[in-house]
């Protein structure tokens, strides 16, 4: 499992923090008995999407930002479950990264539009690769399938937009949002937009 040109998208951080000892068990339990990358990649999405809790689908708190805090509390928002994901992976060696899509928000709470969070995992086969596990619900059906993406949206309505590029780091505004507010109704009120 040689990912030479991709170290930024394996190293820990406070955010991306699988050197955490709980963060590294979970991450290690998830690659038991698993034949390969693809199998440790599909268990980690899974894990993430179905065990741990959208804020904003659950009305749930604490908000959570490391990847350590949402595997302890059990939810997150979109950022924060893309925070998990990617550091279950990274802690597996397998290089991931972070990708933003702007989504008109169809709900009476927030911004018209609002940046939504996922990842993107490194495959040699295959390159970068999309997966977001948000958490599945009546109307959201994402899956792990690569090469084949199944997101959770695709944005098709005017001014919804896919951002460009595959980032090392949550962008610092993500950071900012999951640091300055504590219930997740005032991290949905204030959900960041960027216009590509």
């Amino acid at each position: 499992m040689k990912h030479s040109g991709h170290e930024e998208f394996l190293r820990a951080t406070p955010v991306i923090d699988h050197d955490h000892p709980a963060v590294r068990k979970k991450a290690l339990s998830l690659a038991e008995g698993c034949k390969g990358e693809g199998e440790i990649a599909r268990n980690c999405f899974v894990f993430v999407r179905d065990g741990i809790r959208h804020s904003w689908d659950y009305k749930t708190n604490p908000v959570t930002l490391s990847a350590s805090a949402v595997l302890a509390h059990t939810t997150g928002s979109c950022f924060a479950k893309s925070h998990l994901l990617a550091a279950l992976l990274r802690a597996n060696k397998i290089p991931a990264g972070f990708c933003y899509q702007r989504l008109k928000n169809h709900s009476d709470v927030g911004p018209a539009f609002y940046l939504h969070g996922l990842n993107a995992v490194w495959f040699e086969e295959y390159g970068w690769y999309r997966a977001d596990a948000r958490g599945n619900r009546a109307d959201v059906h994402a899956e792990f399938t690569p090469p084949e993406e199944h997101l959770a949206f695709v944005p098709k309505e005017p001014g919804e937009a896919d951002l460009t590029g595959t980032f090392s780091d949550p962008l610092p505004l993500v950071v900012d949002l999951l640091t300055k507010y504590t219930d997740y109704l005032d991290v949905r009120r204030n959900m960041p937009d960027v216009e590509e």
